[in-house]
């Protein structure tokens, strides 16, 4: 029995991702990215993506599309314009491997006073540090 318990023991920490590494990174780096959507600051939100990057995203179609950093910034530019106090609330983060999945509530209120409120959730898929696929669903 006891050794049982020792193997078990050893392959509990063996599966155990040690700090510092790309599991790490990649959910530190998901964080930063939603600072920057939370600042709108679009340059910067749009920098954590490769050149370009995969979406799927019901605002794009059902289909997976490649945008660059600058459509990127341009569409929550024109998110903010249409909901100046645009903000995501980070619920639930979760990483393995080179994925990241981030839960969130978007929340936003028009010039005209009418407000939304929307769960979301995003997989991001990193490579090198940077996100290449973001594969978005929400009720659109």
């Amino acid at each position: 029995m006891r050794t049982v318990c020792v193997i078990i023991l050893a392959v509990c920490v063996a599966g155990c991702q040690p700090p510092g590494t790309d599991h790490d990174v990649n959910t530190a780096k998901a964080k930063q990215m939603f600072e920057a959507f939370n600042r709108h600051d679009w340059n910067a939100m749009a920098s954590f993506y490769t050149e370009p990057a995969s979406f799927l995203d019901p605002s794009f179609g059902m289909d997976h599309v490649s945008k660059t950093r600058n459509e990127i910034a341009a569409k929550y530019a024109d998110l903010e314009k249409m909901f100046p106090d645009v903000h995501d609330e980070v619920t639930g983060l979760y990483a393995s491997g080179d994925k990241v999945t981030v839960e969130f509530v978007s929340s936003g209120t028009a010039p005209d006073g009418s407000s939304f409120r929307l769960p979301i959730a995003t997989i991001l898929t990193f490579k090198d540090g940077l996100i290449v696929k973001d594969a978005t669903y929400y009720d659109n």
